[in-house]
């Protein structure tokens, strides 16, 4: 029997993002900074830099399968209700884009939905992730709401870890909607 998806939340309203501060210092001192899919412009030549990049992280990705073609990705991911390009942080080093944490708009629901974060192999390690994550947590109160959900593949160690340090605890529930 195949074991179960790890299901996970944290409350925002009791996040300590001040807390998480120097990963994000380490970021901009190694020449990473942050931003967003909104900031830098929702367009199709970022939309394209936005699916290549998801499609090498999620790669490693346990249990991924094979990854959508682009046009299935802008179907299923992005031209959908949730999608909202303030609730995808990006880490970039100069103009190359190295890592991504996309969130979802599932108000209906009651929370915000972490979707995919990722860091291409040669910026991983230097807490790229933990410090896109922090960033994101905001997008939960332009929503409205005090609750990011996400879930992982079991042997996905690293991450249910990641989410574990930043105060994520397993959790029951349902399917989101939008």
């Amino acid at each position: 029997m195949a074991e179960a998806w790890v299901r996970m939340e944290l409350d925002v309203g009791t996040f300590d993002a001040d807390r998480w501060a120097p990963y994000a210092e380490r970021c901009r001192a190694a020449g990473v900074r942050l931003t967003t899919l909104a900031e830098l412009g929702d367009g199709p030549a970022q939309r394209r830099l936005l699916y290549e990049l998801n499609k090498e992280c999620a790669a490693d990705i346990p249990g991924r399968g094979p990854f959508y073609s682009y046009e299935e990705y802008l179907r299923e991911r992005v031209d959908v209700p949730s999608f909202d390009p303030r609730g995808v942080v990006l880490a970039l080093a100069g103009d190359e884009w190295v890592g991504m944490a996309a969130t979802s708009d599932r108000r209906g629901s009651g929370c915000v939905f972490n979707e995919m974060t990722g860091v291409r192999r040669a910026f991983r390690g230097a807490g790229v992730a933990v410090a896109m994550k922090v960033h994101g947590m905001g997008f939960a109160d332009l929503c409205g709401v005090r609750l990011v959900r996400t879930v992982h593949h079991p042997t996905n160690a690293k991450v249910i870890a990641m989410n574990r340090m930043l105060g994520y605890v397993e959790a029951d529930w349902d399917e989101l909607t939008s």
